[in-house]
């Protein structure tokens, strides 16, 4: 850059003629720099003026000019370069600040998360403390009476006086009294009389194994599902298998997704357990909510955005019959309280194939309707006087609509019942147990009297005790 400028100096002073006796000396100033000086001879002056005259101003002027072009092509070039750079290292200490403002927002996420997994965890085991602590027994308060022998019928005649005097094989001619009636506080006495009052496990009326939910017990975990896929479901046993399967075939369906078609199936419990199924089904259309059943050989669901019910034969793994629920509501128009388009539920206990829904009609309210297993004719219908979406689930139990208040609560209640029989409901409050928090299937099995439940993510089961049926 220095050497054109130079050369343009030495060409506006010398002006042709006299660039064959210009002159160049170099040396350094008072200050150290290095100068250049140029002496060109006039070809007309022999002195030149004091004042320096118009060529010296002029030649000045040409001179200050091209310093200042110097200055501005040396500072361009500079900012030229140095302007991206500073771009960059702006851009640059920018991303770095934001990168460290988000590392220590992740840290602080963490740390919360920590600090809330510590308090659920401390919550968990409070919660078990809680319920594995024995209650205070409570002694009942009742007027003293006076002793059984007392109040023994005189003179011999009462019906069990022969048991009561009668000497043992010693010759021992003791009373035969149980001790603790004779001797206990009479409270307990009370209170035993009122326990045997209670209907016993499995007492039915007929002999049919009929009879009312008297009580359900802890769930017990089969297996947890593997992905997403599994947080709803269905899984079911057919109580009245066909061959080629036999009565310990379990069948699974997972339900999230928009086509729900694979039905799984397992040799038994431990195989499901273990995750290894034996045969994996293509069903030909899709399944809408986990309404599906399994009776005599088939599977029973409703199709997807529709109100047709399908009976899918396993046997010959083809659709055996079609039908169309009349009037039922679909695709979340009356579902169970958890949602996920449950509007058709079906279920299967001791007296056949049954479908939970409801109608515009109905106005919400649950309908029970009886079906043909083989046509999926509609035979009879209910209707109920409680609303379905107001209930978390529902399930029959020897012709009996039992339905759950609640779907996350660990601790509700089946909380209404209905008698196809006598056509009457009635309230309830049988304690259930939701232990994973979002219990999204609930079905009876009639074989082995337990409650099948998917809750959020887990397949449980339910052990039942059904007593003597009540007089309505």
């Amino acid at each position: 850059m220095f050497l054109p400028v130079v050369l343009c100096v030495c060409g506006l002073l010398t002006q042709g003629e006299a660039q064959d006796r210009a002159a160049m000396w170099r040396g350094n100033d008072r200050n150290g720099r290095c100068q250049y000086t140029f002496t060109v001879p006039s070809p007309s002056e022999t002195t030149c003026p004091q004042n320096g005259g118009p060529e010296v101003e002029g030649l000045k002027a040409r001179l200050s000019l091209l310093e200042v072009l110097v200055a501005r092509l040396s500072g361009g070039e500079i900012g030229t370069q140095s302007k991206p750079q500073n771009d960059l290292q702006e851009s640059l200490n920018r991303a770095i600040g934001e990168r460290n403002l988000l590392q220590a927002e992740k840290e602080r996420l963490e740390r919360e998360l920590e600090g809330l997994q510590r308090r659920v965890e401390e919550m968990r085991r409070e919660t078990e403390r809680l319920r594995n602590k024995p209650c205070p027994a409570q002694t009942p308060v009742v007027p003293p009476s006076p002793p059984l022998q007392d109040r023994r019928p005189t003179g011999g005649f009462g019906p069990m006086s022969h048991l009561m005097t009668r000497p043992n094989r010693q010759g021992d001619s003791s009373s035969l009294r149980d001790s603790t009636w004779q001797y206990g506080h009479p409270g307990f006495q009370e209170l035993k009389a009122e326990v045997t009052e209670v209907p016993a496990p499995g007492g039915t009326d007929d002999g049919t194994g009929c009879g009312d939910l008297v009580s359900v017990a802890e769930p017990v975990t089969h297996r947890r599902a593997d992905n997403i896929a599994g947080k709803y479901g269905v899984w079911m046993q057919d109580p009245e298998a066909v061959s080629p399967y036999g009565p310990n075939m379990v069948w699974r369906i997972d339900t999230v997704g928009s086509e729900i078609r694979q039905l799984f199936g397992y040799d038994d419990m431990e195989q499901l357990s273990k995750g290894f199924p034996s045969k994996v089904l293509l069903l030909p259309d899709p399944v809408e909510g986990t309404g599906a059943t399994m009776y005599r050989g088939s599977l029973y669901y409703q199709r997807r955005r529709s109100r047709t019910l399908i009976r899918y034969e396993l046997s010959s793994e083809s659709i055996a019959a079609r039908r169309e629920l009349s009037h039922a509501g679909f695709h979340g128009q009356f579902p169970y309280s958890w949602g996920g388009y449950t509007d058709i539920d079906l279920a299967v206990d001791e007296q056949g194939l049954w479908a939970i829904y409801s109608t515009t009609k109905a106005k919400g309210a649950i309908v029970i309707a009886q079906l043909d297993p083989n046509s999926l004719e509609v035979k009879k219908t209910w209707e109920t006087n409680i609303r379905k979406n107001s209930v978390a689930n529902a399930f029959m139990i020897c012709g009996k609509l039992y339905t759950v208040a609640s779907y996350t609560s660990p601790d509700t209640t089946i909380n209404y019942v209905y008698d196809t029989a006598t056509s009457q409901g009635r309230a309830l409050a049988v304690p259930f147990k939701n232990k994973y928090r979002y219990n999204s299937m609930i079905d009876y099995n009639p074989v082995h009297k337990k409650l099948l439940a998917w809750d959020n993510f887990h397949i449980v089961s339910y052990d039942l005790r059904l007593g003597r049926a009540q007089a309505q």
